[in-house]
């Protein structure tokens, strides 16, 4: 099941149920199935806040994903910030809608597996981001 909610922010213009539905697509192109996923859309403070709290990092960011998986279930709680989203889909000249699509399913690729923080890792994510994309 994926869940969507907000806290400090307006619901985003996207539709759950063809999001969901992509979301799952995407997870069985990887072996994957959806179980438990949780979406919360909030402000830059409060990603801040969690950055602080969870992982003890002093930034903004776009997402911070929570692992839960089990196996080959995807299990996860995902955080985005909507102003930052905004503020990427402004400096890499993209569209909101497509800046917040991508970091919904780049929180779903590192369910997945996939990570973004070593040698060579960002380039595979981005790819993988585009294949995504052209998913939907």
């Amino acid at each position: 099941m994926i869940t969507y909610s907000t806290e400090g922010v307006k619901f985003p213009n996207i539709k759950k149920r063809e999001t969901s539905a992509w979301i799952r697509r995407v997870a069985e192109s990887y072996g994957k199935k959806v179980g438990e996923i949780g979406y919360l859309f909030v402000d830059d403070e409060k990603i801040l806040e969690v950055n602080n709290e969870y992982l003890g990092h002093d930034y903004y960011t776009d997402i911070i994903t929570f692992d839960y998986t089990e196996g080959d279930t995807l299990n996860g709680d995902l955080v985005i910030s909507l102003d930052t989203v905004f503020t990427n889909a402004n400096k890499f000249n993209k569209s909101y809608d497509e800046e917040l699509h991508r970091v919904i399913i780049h929180g779903i690729l590192h369910l997945c597996g996939l990570n973004d923080k070593g040698p060579g890792e960002r380039e595979i994510m981005e790819a993988a981001e585009d294949k995504a994309l052209d998913m939907q």
